[in-house]
């Protein structure tokens, strides 16, 4: 008797070739057949290889793994995501469409190693730190541009999209100071909006309680090889607590062209809001208010061939008003930012490897009231709009860096090796150099295994070194913060599940935090010497792509994260504002599942319980929607169980909160 024997779990399918350089690695020492593209739904926020300019569906048929040429980030190089030695969280189209969520904001609660401290509903404004951190050690992206917010992270997420420009959200953890420069501290986030090609618009409107109304729109054309995509949106609320109204709105333009030598894109993005700011940054004032805007500017190209280019500029300004009691000028103050920067990478690909290289020269700038040094008076300029009222001090710093990276690329290993040399004008001219290494071993075609060790640092804030209020003392001795970051974990990916175990140790010098020392302090900003440890479990099943068939299970997902502190040093304090108020558990569930024919549901769960005078809570979230074609109708409901609670200080947050919505999208 002939049997046949096949080792089918070493035959990969090539579904789309994308005529790279890098394409054909993952294939060596395989057997490679062509296959026919076939599309999955995939609905879960688990750790997977992020994209960070094309995607395509990955499933494992069998026994037979289909090859997916996804770039990820945290590397200069692009590399696939069976080539990556890193792993990041990935918030998908999907995701964001069954999410039972108000603003881009809320869709990173989902995400259980993000710390998301709201302070009032839809994210009006909303501090975010990874794995123990805080809101100033992250560095927030828009497709690839550095739009963190050098006055404070407080306003870092004033961002120019909403819910229905994004495609996905990436996330890394850990210090990557050698890629993204100074404030990649934690972490980093990248949002990447929708690259439409083909003509359409859409609109959505929604409303609901506390006198909630939102309406937004968008059209996407193509015409030959230039793509422009257009949106805009605004909305309004009374906010749910006391203090807590808003108005806002935001207009986001983004193009592109593309040709046989070169691709450019470009980004235009404004964003307005102004809102009750209810004991935000102190609880002896509980009436402040605040007003904020920003505009942002950037042109990109990437030219083709064995030698890849990718120049960028960028701006960015941002406007803050901020009113300790509200309509009255005691406390006030003005701040203007400019931000603009000129960034070059460039990757090789050759026999040892993959080797890039690149450059960057930003420049920080503060006009205000109240941060920076004095200005002689002829110097002084005038406060857009206010009539008497000059801004008084300034400051600026240029940062000058200069990375390089080596991947080389085996057939189970990758190892990614590089370093960031970086000087800051406002410390001295000397370059400090800042490394970095990851090493991925893939044992089999399901799983990963890697570690990485990184070195990061951030610059204090103007806010950290300046601020001066009735409440608060800034700092102008203040060191740059330095990170050494350290992790391990493994991945198992397959056609119905996905699972991600990570461990991870950050450890801290110069720890920047506004603390008081005794009960009737005022809040200083400070530096101790800190370090964070935890582990971080997500897992994703996918019935339908378990039972292969539809059926009323979709997709449930679920995350942990535990965190531990230890601090080094004896600085005695009474009570920390942000670093010493992590979260010491937080657990995420998220279920999805059809109710009848185009009716789904999405169930949310979140716990968690953080450190400092703050009890445990759990939020219940809920989406009901309707899908047709070209439109959707839904009723969502965020904190179904009207639970009380704060996520900082003694700022409480709205109980439930119920809205229900309509949108259609057409073709041009």
């Amino acid at each position: 008797m002939n049997k046949k024997q096949t080792k089918s779990r070493n035959v990969i399918t090539w579904k789309q070739y994308s005529h790279k350089g890098w394409s054909a690695f993952a294939s060596l020492g395989r057997q490679i057949r062509i296959g026919v593209l076939a599309v999955g739904t995939l609905s879960s926020v688990t750790p997977v290889e992020a994209e960070t300019r094309s995607m395509a569906s990955q499933e494992t048929e069998g026994d037979t793994l289909t090859l997916n040429e996804i770039q990820v980030t945290g590397t200069l190089a692009p590399l696939t995501q069976l080539q990556s030695a890193r792993i990041v969280g990935v918030i998908r189209r999907q995701d964001i469409e069954a999410a039972g969520v108000q603003s881009p904001n809320d869709l990173l609660k989902l995400a259980s190693g993000v710390d998301v401290r709201q302070r009032g509903g839809f994210g009006i404004q909303t501090d975010i730190s990874i794995d123990g951190g805080t809101f100033d050690q992250i560095t927030l992206l828009l497709n690839g541009v550095n739009i963190s917010n050098p006055q404070t992270g407080h306003l870092a997420t004033d961002l120019p999209v909403g819910l229905q420009d994004i495609e996905r959200i990436e996330i890394l953890s850990g210090a990557d100071s050698r890629v993204y420069g100074g404030s990649s501290f934690g972490g980093c986030i990248n949002i990447v909006t929708r690259r439409d090609t083909l003509n359409h618009a859409g609109a959505g409107l929604k409303g609901g309680m506390y006198g909630t109304l939102q309406a937004d729109g968008r059209m996407a054309l193509t015409y030959g090889r230039v793509s422009n995509r257009i949106s805009g949106g605004g909305g309004r609320s009374n906010g749910g607590t006391t203090n807590s109204d808003w108005r806002r709105g935001q207009l986001y333009y983004q193009g592109d062209m593309k040709s046989k030598q070169v691709d450019l894109d470009w980004q235009f993005g404004f964003s307005r809001k102004a809102y009750g700011a209810n004991t935000f940054y102190s609880a002896a004032y509980p009436n402040q208010f605040e007003r904020n805007e920003r505009f942002l500017v950037s042109v990109g190209a990437e030219t083709k061939g064995r030698v890849h280019f990718r120049p960028s500029v960028y701006w960015q300004r941002s406007y803050d008003n901020f009113e300790l009691v509200r309509n009255e000028r005691f406390g006030e103050n003005f701040h203007m930012n400019d931000i603009y920067g000129l960034r070059l990478t460039s990757h090789v690909q050759w026999k040892a490897g993959t080797t890039a290289v690149g450059t960057e020269v930003r420049n920080e700038g503060v006009m205000s009231t109240n941060l920076g040094r004095p200005m002689d008076p002829a110097e002084y300029v005038d406060v857009r709009g206010e009539e008497g009222i000059a801004y008084d001090h300034r400051d600026h710093r240029t940062n000058v860096s200069f990375n390089l990276e080596h991947n080389v690329l085996l057939d189970r290993w990758t190892l990614s090796a590089g370093l960031i040399a970086n000087m800051n004008t406002s410390i001295d001219h000397r370059m400090r150099l800042y490394p970095g290494i990851d090493l991925a071993y893939r044992p089999a075609t399901r799983w990963k295994l890697y570690a990485s060790y990184s070195k990061g640092f951030r610059l204090p804030t103007f806010t950290d070194l300046y601020y001066k209020s009735p409440t608060l003392n800034g700092n102008t001795n203040l060191k740059p913060e330095v990170n050494h970051s350290v992790q391990l974990g493994t991945q198992y990916t397959a056609s119905f599940v996905r699972g991600t175990l990570r461990l991870f140790y950050n450890r801290g010098h110069n720890m920047i935090d506004w603390v008081m020392y005794t009960a009737d302090d005022t809040y200083h900003s400070t530096s101790f010497e800190l370090d964070n440890m935890g582990v971080q479990t997500e897992a994703r099943i996918d019935f339908m792509q378990l039972c292969n068939r539809d059926i009323l299970l979709r997709t449930l997902s679920v995350g942990y994260t535990y965190i531990h502190q230890h601090r080094r040093d004896n600085l005695v304090i009474y009570r920390s504002n942000y670093a010493l108020e992590y979260l010491r558990h937080k657990f995420t569930a998220s279920l999805n599942h059809k109710i009848y024919d185009r009716l789904t549901a999405t169930w949310s769960l979140r716990w968690q319980d953080r450190m400092g005078p703050y009890r445990p809570y759990a939020t219940l979230d809920l989406k009901l929607q309707w899908t047709d074609r070209h439109w959707q109708a839904y009723v969502q409901g965020t904190n179904l169980t009207n639970r009380h609670y704060c996520d900082l200080g003694n700022v409480p947050q709205p109980g439930i909160w119920v809205l229900a919505g309509a949108r259609f999208d057409i073709k041009l």
